[in-house]
């Protein structure tokens, strides 16, 4: 990670460009990867990701369009990262600023994120929220999510931020929402009685559940719930951030 942390300089605001290469391995074959983030040269590989990893029948109008790549870039470039192997973009991470009035009661992904505009980016708040990971089906198997999730805790730490935070959608418990809730669901996934994809992945990663929200997300696997699932800063001293 290159550069120094976000704030004010001189009276000038300092953004924190991030750059880092890894070798990732599937079956014991090796595959040179590049963190970092996107930018305007990157829309179309970014859709792209967004076309391969939910094709028909996802509707196309959810995939990330220019507009909204552009409030990304332009209004939290830090939080606004891609993944390089072989010449294209494979994956990506998506994140903004909020703060505690913002997740006071229920929120759904919409609010949270302003319909993906995140128009709502409060650089003043102490929370990164995550409002997307994706990684194309091809490359999966790198562990490239994992990777994503590291490089957005070491943004959270390097803004001084309190945690980590975002939605975690829980597409195994539509097996078993006739016999039990939510969040006894999201209790035998921690014990171990069960995985999912979404939220075994994140533990994996060092989340921690936190609640469930209803009527997050359009999605019938989930029966539109989510895991709100956390990671705190262990490093995060309550001090005042630079420039905030």
């Amino acid at each position: 990670m290159e550069g120094p942390p976000h704030g004010l300089v001189s009276g000038l605001e300092v953004i924190l460009t991030l750059h880092k290469e890894l070798i990732v391995y599937a079956s014991g074959i090796p595959k040179r990867i590049r963190i970092r983030n996107y930018t305007m040269e990157d829309y179309e590989g970014m859709i792209a990701i967004q076309r391969e990893s939910f094709p028909p029948p996802y509707p196309s109008e959810l995939w990330w369009n220019e507009e909204q790549l552009h409030e990304h870039i332009t209004r939290f470039p830090e939080g606004a990262l891609c993944v390089e192997a072989d010449g294209k973009l494979v994956g990506s991470m998506t994140g903004l600023i909020v703060d505690e009035s913002q997740l006071e009661g229920s929120h759904s992904w919409s609010t949270i994120s302003d319909n993906g505009f995140i128009r709502n980016h409060n650089p003043n708040g102490d929370t990164l929220y995550v409002v997307d990971v994706c990684v194309i089906p091809e490359y999966r198997k790198y562990g490239i999510g994992k990777w994503l999730m590291q490089t957005m805790y070491e943004v959270v730490v390097h803004l001084r931020l309190r945690r980590l935070l975002g939605g975690g959608r829980m597409p195994g418990y539509h097996h078993v929402a006739d016999t039990m809730s939510a969040e006894a669901y999201l209790e035998g996934v921690i014990t171990g009685q069960w995985k999912d994809p979404v939220i075994t992945f994140l533990l994996r990663c060092g989340r921690l559940p936190i609640g469930v929200e209803a009527n997050y997300l359009d999605d019938e696997e989930s029966l539109n719930y989510a895991a709100l699932m956390e990671w705190r800063n262990p490093f995060y001293t309550g001090e005042e951030r630079l420039g905030s």
